[in-house]
């Protein structure tokens, strides 16, 4: 396994949340959810919910590099990760959206930041893995 591709990919998801879900889309994704910033830092433990999505993020990451085998090469790896973003996790996004009733826009934050994040992962994996 890949170690140092697996912790990059890792970071890098974190580093584009930070982006995605604050400068970007951070607002929009309050407002479909009807949180403040208020609502959101009540009750939050940074270290729980950061630390298992750490977590999280390399179990996903160690999944991904144990998919693609080693040495896949930027390109195809990138590929994969747009692929996998796409049609496995934006469509299993798409359909818990259609079941729980959430808008388009909410869905279109949330998966696209899940199609952003694999091909990141796919990318670390083809240049590191």
């Amino acid at each position: 396994m890949a170690w140092i591709a697996m912790l990059v990919a890792t970071l890098a998801g974190f580093a584009l949340g930070y982006v995605w879900y604050g400068p970007l889309f951070g607002k929009a994704w309050m407002a479909e959810h009807g949180f403040t910033e208020e609502s959101l830092s009540k009750d939050f433990n940074p270290a729980l919910t950061y630390g298992t999505t750490f977590v999280l993020g390399l179990i996903s990451a160690a999944a991904f590099g144990w998919f693609i085998g080693p040495d896949p090469g930027p390109g195809p790896s990138l590929l994969w990760g747009l692929g996998i973003g796409v049609a496995w996790v934006a469509t299993s996004m798409a359909t818990n959206a259609l079941f729980e009733r959430t808008s388009l826009t909410l869905w279109l934050i949330n998966a696209g930041y899940h199609v952003v994040r694999f091909a990141l992962v796919g990318l670390v994996f083809g240049l590191l893995g």
